[in-house]
């Protein structure tokens, strides 16, 4: 007969005290794997080093967030040279008013880093085993590996490997990712490309979205409340460059396209007199079998009537 699984009552399970909850507070929980999402050209790998910085230093994130917990960062930035990627975090350590040569951040120096494979992942593994990084950043995802990311079977083993790695050697992983070309009005987590393993993987997950000039982060956590709508700017400070928080500027967001129903209830609402199907099609731009359910839907809600002249809103 085999062993029954350990239990435990809800009250006799782990207390956390409230500080030890975030790695940065309000942006990063403690240990928790997550993304930094958006599409090319929104600042996602300043934001991954910002937050490296200031792990490895104990700054406040972006100026404002506290450090909860410091420590050694690990780091493998897939898309930048080295040169480059020293001089981003010598600006950011000048801009955090911390010593470059004092951060306790250390970079994977390999050009490529390919977890699906099983030998790469062990050393990953190893690596992360010998330093215990508070926080280990792998930008992108897209340069960890060759599978194909609309694959949930795919996707979920190597994500699965990660949130291994975060349990065993209780270290936060963050994972830079990009966002779907076009999808500026979807939500973050469902705007981000690839497998929706992806965004339920996530325990801290930020965003990254320009809106014209105006670049805006929010959050979403598996456990704590979020923040919407945080105006971010790229300044310069000297030869340094850092993302920082743009105070007194509220995000006016765009409205969601409207759907099928609405789109079909607009345009009635504008016709001076009942409309046919066809009429209806033409002008609300949908097509036959998208307008066909809408109508039916609508005329079961009994919103719409129609009559031998063509389809009107109920209330006209």
């Amino acid at each position: 007969m085999s062993a029954l699984l350990p239990l435990r009552r809800p009250f006799e399970l782990a207390v956390c005290e409230a500080s030890r909850r975030w790695l940065i507070e309000e942006l990063w929980a403690e240990q928790a794997v997550g993304l930094i999402g958006g599409e090319p050209k929104c600042c996602k790998s300043f934001l991954a080093l910002e937050l490296a910085v200031s792990v490895a230093s104990g700054a406040p994130a972006l100026r404002r967030f506290p450090v909860r917990q410091s420590g050694p960062v690990l780091l493998f930035a897939g898309e930048d040279a080295p040169h480059v990627v020293r001089e981003r975090i010598a600006g950011l350590a000048h801009v955090a008013g911390v010593a470059f040569e004092a951060l306790d951040l250390h970079v994977i120096a390999v050009p490529t880093l390919r977890l699906d494979l099983p030998e790469e992942g062990r050393r990953l593994g190893d690596t992360v085993a010998a330093l215990r990084p508070k926080l280990l950043v792998l930008d992108p995802f897209v340069r960890l590996h060759r599978i194909d990311e609309n694959a949930a079977a795919e996707v979920a083993p190597l994500l699965a490997g990660l949130r291994a790695l975060q349990r065993r050697y209780q270290t936060a992983v963050l994972l830079v990712h990009h966002a779907r070309k076009g999808a500026g009005h979807a939500r973050g987590g469902q705007a981000l490309r690839g497998s929706s393993e992806l965004h339920a993987w996530g325990d801290s997950n930020l965003y990254l979205r320009r809106r014209g000039e105006r670049l805006w982060l929010s959050t979403e956590h598996r456990a704590a409340p979020s923040i919407e709508g945080l105006a971010l700017a790229l300044r310069t400070h000297g030869e340094a460059l850092a993302l920082e928080v743009v105070d007194g500027v509220a995000e006016a967001l765009p409205s969601d396209p409207p759907g099928a129903s609405e789109r079909i209830a607009q345009t009635l609402a504008a016709a001076a007199a009942p409309l046919t199907r066809d009429q209806l099609r033409q002008r609300s731009r949908l097509r036959t079998q998208t307008l066909g359910q809408a109508l039916a839907e609508l005329t079961a809600q009994g919103r719409v009537v129609k009559e031998p002249e063509g389809y009107r809103l109920a209330d006209r």
